[in-house]
């Protein structure tokens, strides 16, 4: 479904982050990707989602040239992208909006496909309702839990029905409990809606769990792709298996060539409210 052939990608004045780099996802698949920060794998996410290009090198999804953002392709962020100002209703309802706004000419919406305002209002309620958040529905995003904002930002990514959903460490300010809910909830919802799911952590327990097969970057520039497999079923029974320990084992071994991801996996975890806590950086890691 997504292949990336050959691409090199840099930010002006800065190394590069990949250089001649392959690698090819097929539909369905779920991955998992993880590294060092700064190691590119946010900046991969970008790349597959279209929202920056390579400098050398070609990316496709489902056989067409990649040159920007598709329609099919949802993107949920660690910060939820939420409007502060619109109910979580609004929220969920808002691509949808768009995509009417525009209709079906092939950039904004998928080509061929009216939305039309009743399907519209079907696709958030059944979201609203799979995601468990209906009763929520009126409220605003700074009047809910950073677990019930990741549902509604889900859900608006799920009522566009895209076929490709890339996730950019998006449990990584929830409490445990709540972080590996949505783990399962997300494979859940993958395997319903058949989508090609790329999950980005800095998590070794959450990219062995969530990942069927899970690429480990490096400190770049990454020029071969390091593939760990670990085709599992999705429940949470898995967590407590012996394959799922041995692929944790298997990741360590495979970062542990990066003093500085020890070094980060080491520090104490930053409160979700922690006023110092920082923001979401997308400038190569």
């Amino acid at each position: 479904m997504v292949h990336l052939e050959g691409i090199s990608f840099s930010y002006p004045h800065r190394p590069p982050v990949f250089v001649g780099f392959g690698l090819r996802i097929f539909r369905g698949e779920i991955w998992s990707v993880i590294g060092p920060s700064g190691g590119g794998k946010s900046t991969l996410l970008l790349l597959i989602a279209g929202l920056v290009q390579p400098q050398e090198g070609r990316i496709t999804v489902l056989g067409r040239n990649l040159d920007r953002p598709r329609p099919g392709t949802g993107l949920i962020l660690q910060d939820y992208g939420l409007l502060p100002w619109a109910t979580v209703r609004e929220n969920v309802a808002l691509g949808l909006r768009v995509q009417r706004f525009y209709g079906p000419d092939g950039r904004h919406a998928p080509a061929g496909e009216r939305v039309t305002a009743k399907v519209a209002r079907d696709r958030v309620e059944h979201w609203l309702d799979r995601l468990g958040i209906a009763g929520l529905a009126e409220q605003y995003p700074g009047q809910i839990s950073g677990g019930q904002r990741q549902r509604a930002a889900i859900a608006r990514a799920l009522a566009l029905a895209p076929d490709l959903l890339l996730m950019d460490e998006p449990f990584s300010a929830l409490d445990a409990p709540t972080r590996e809910d949505l783990q399962a909830l997300a494979l859940q919802l993958a395997s319903e809606a058949n989508l090609t799911l790329v999950l980005v952590t800095h998590n070794i327990e959450e990219a062995a769990f969530v990942g069927q097969r899970i690429l480990v970057l490096g400190p770049p520039p990454n020029q071969v792709a390091n593939i760990i497999e670990s085709q599992h079923a999705a429940d949470a029974g898995y967590r407590r298996s012996a394959d799922y320990s041995a692929v944790c084992a298997h990741l360590r071994e495979a970062l542990a060539v990066n003093p500085g991801y020890r070094a980060a996996v080491a520090a104490p975890p930053v409160s979700p409210t922690d006023p110092g806590a920082a923001a979401p950086d997308f400038g190569g890691s």
